[in-house]
């Protein structure tokens, strides 16, 4: 089942580069677009309608709720709710019988409930591929690069933590590098955690200020 999904999601993000369209995006503009700081480039995506092979048969989602379903929390492909932390930037890639009105009227509907960095209030990209997904007559994928993501970094760090504590597995990974590199690893996840932090202010006038000073890479 997983392996549909993931299939799918790549089935979407390539359907520009694949097929014609209103709007064609490659994946170059993603990076360009969606990507601020050079490590800080992981992203969060969602799908509307999230559905595997089985679930071909099911019914169409409405247009509008197609859009809602890329902020709710169930249509994540991550242990995430980006629609209550702060926004870099976001890619709606668009398939099917959509006309870029109706994108339009819903991103302008989805902003307003919306948290982006002040820098980037209107950091969009839309793609729209005109052929739909098989056995859909509409779908959408929605890449973000939102500050929630530091909270998975948290959780693998934990995890990291506990298994490093005891050794466990080690030995498989000392036979080829050097234990050190372990210590470094975390550190860069660390370091990449607090960048996000920084980035997602915790009150109303804390996002009414300016971009945090520009941290080098961390790796």
């Amino acid at each position: 089942m997983m392996n549909s999904i993931a299939g799918h999601l790549l089935l979407n993000l390539t359907s520009s580069m694949r097929f014609e369209g209103t709007l064609n995006v490659d994946l170059n503009e993603i990076t360009m677009n969606l990507v601020p700081y050079p490590s800080l480039h992981f992203l969060v995506s969602a799908m509307s309608p999230l559905y595997t092979l089985h679930d071909q048969s099911l019914p169409p989602r409405q247009l509008d709720q197609m859009f809602s379903d890329l902020l709710h929390p169930d249509y994540q492909l991550l242990d995430c709710d980006p629609a209550n932390d702060t926004y870099l930037a976001c890619a709606l890639m668009v398939r099917g019988d959509v006309d870029m009105s109706d994108i339009r009227r819903n991103i302008a509907k989805m902003q307003n409930g919306l948290r982006f960095v002040p820098w980037n209030r209107e950091g969009w990209k839309v793609g729209h591929c005109s052929v739909p997904a098989v056995g859909q007559r509409r779908s959408t994928l929605a890449l973000a690069n939102n500050c929630c993501i530091r909270k998975t970094f948290g959780k693998l760090v934990k995890r990291f933590e506990r298994l490093y504590k005891s050794k466990a597995y080690v030995h498989h990974y000392t036979e080829y590098m050097d234990e050190a590199m372990f210590g470094d690893s975390i550190n860069t996840v660390c370091n990449t955690t607090d960048e996000y932090e920084k980035l997602s202010p915790t009150t109303k006038e804390d996002s009414e200020q300016g971009p945090p000073p520009r941290m080098g890479p961390v790796f």
